[in-house]
């Protein structure tokens, strides 16, 4: 389709297009600025931290801020590198069970019939509306009559159910046709070879969605560590950076909190990119053309 010669989308730069760069670039650098500032952040001295006026880059970057964090973690009795595997394993675990429940769940709430099945789902709408303070005593009843407490459990079993994710599965897998089911059927096929074979390829974006909150949870969770568990060989690297920030003098802490800051975000950064697209795909609802 054109308009006086001219393409409306054109598939390769046109002088046309000038007009949306001019009014997108700025846009986007206005939105990366914090994120740059993060990263500048961690890298400034004391002096440059505490300048007046602040200044938004950095003149002399140093390493300091992330040394003094390795020195007071290790003043903890524990590596710093004992808090990040624990961050890790309690990630991987969370974000693996997490993506199996919540497509089974979904493809089951979506294609299967069974008594009950719109009250489950209800029910899981509902969960989405409460806050994770609003259960938090009904958390830890659950979780003390488990007999979890102070366990890798007391991490990843509460985590495991993501309301908004299996909410997301369920309304993506309602778009794939009932006959491409029941064809499968009809082949031969069983449930698992369907949801294996069938149902995940086909919800590639609403599964990249569940991994990127799944992963923003449970890498960012300070209240397990701080409620759960009381063995310290068993904390979190988030609960750890926000225990030696809030214990440290505004002066001294300062570039601790500033090299912290950028270690966490880094991970969300990361997997935010490189899934970005799936999560607009998902968001607009977009299954199978």
């Amino acid at each position: 389709m054109s308009y006086f010669g001219t393409k409306i989308n054109p598939k390769y730069y046109h002088k046309s297009q000038i007009k949306f760069y001019l009014f997108v670039l700025p846009l986007a650098i206005f939105m990366v600025l914090p994120i740059i500032y993060i990263f500048v952040t961690a890298f400034k001295p004391i002096d440059e931290l505490f300048a007046f006026p602040p200044r938004f880059y950095v003149v002399n970057p140093t390493l300091d801020n992330f040394r003094d964090l390795a020195d007071m973690t290790e003043g903890s009795g524990l590596p710093m590198g004992r808090y990040i595997l624990n961050s890790i394993l309690i990630t991987f675990f969370v974000l693996a069970l997490s993506l199996l429940f919540s497509t089974m769940a979904g493809f089951a709430l979506s294609k299967k019939k069974f008594k009950g099945k719109s009250l489950l789902f209800e029910i899981n709408t509902l969960a989405i509306m409460f806050v994770p303070i609003a259960v938090t005593i009904p958390r830890f009843l659950i979780i003390s009559e488990l007999g979890i407490i102070n366990t890798f459990m007391a991490h990843i079993l509460p985590l495991l159910a993501v309301p908004v994710g299996l909410f997301l599965v369920k309304q993506f897998i309602d778009q794939i046709p009932n006959e491409l089911i029941e064809a499968a059927y009809v082949d031969g096929a069983n449930d698992f070879y369907i949801y294996l074979k069938i149902i995940v390829p086909l919800i590639k974006p609403a599964v990249a969605t569940v991994a990127i909150l799944a992963f923003q949870s449970t890498w960012n969770n300070v209240e397990t560590s701080a409620l759960f568990v009381n063995n310290a060989e068993l904390k979190t690297f988030a609960f750890y950076l926000t225990t030696f920030v809030t214990q440290s003098n505004s002066i001294a802490g300062a570039g601790i909190a500033a090299a912290s800051s950028m270690i966490m975000f880094l991970p969300n950064l990361i997997i935010f990119i490189f899934l970005q697209g799936k999560i607009m795909n998902t968001m607009a609802h977009s299954g199978i053309k």
